[in-house]
């Protein structure tokens, strides 16, 4: 993930908070896109295997990045804010504390808004 986030054409960031947006960003990039080859293989797709501590969908350990990704895409347009912290808790792997003090917002107001997103996507990936 480092050397695919080094060669971006300028990677000076404004502050912490930029850099790991950025890294944030690129995992779910990188994630997508090995999803996608695993699907496109000629032997069929194949699922990938993801183990959660803290999963976005309670009692599931295997996501379709892509159907996430979709997701996400969907959820930014309601609410960018709660799919920024979906994307610096999930693909960045911060905790509660270190989104919060990313985003200069409390920890009650990162937690309220990983619970709501979280069940957003839980209704959007599960019906």
């Amino acid at each position: 993930m480092y050397l695919r986030l080094a060669a971006t054409r300028s990677p000076a960031f404004r502050d912490r908070t930029h850099f790991y947006g950025a890294a944030a960003t690129l995992m779910r990039r990188i994630l997508v896109d090995a999803s996608r080859r695993r699907k496109a293989c000629k032997r069929g797709p194949n699922v990938v295997h993801v183990e959660l501590n803290e999963g976005l969908v309670p009692g599931a350990s295997v996501i379709d990045f892509e159907e996430l990704d979709r997701a996400l895409k969907r959820l930014a347009l309601q609410d960018a804010h709660q799919a920024l912290i979906v994307e610096l808790r999930f693909f960045g792997g911060l905790s509660i504390q270190e989104t919060a003090a990313e985003l200069r917002i409390s920890e009650a107001t990162v937690k309220r808004d990983w619970v709501v997103a979280k069940a957003w996507l839980m209704r959007e990936l599960h019906g």
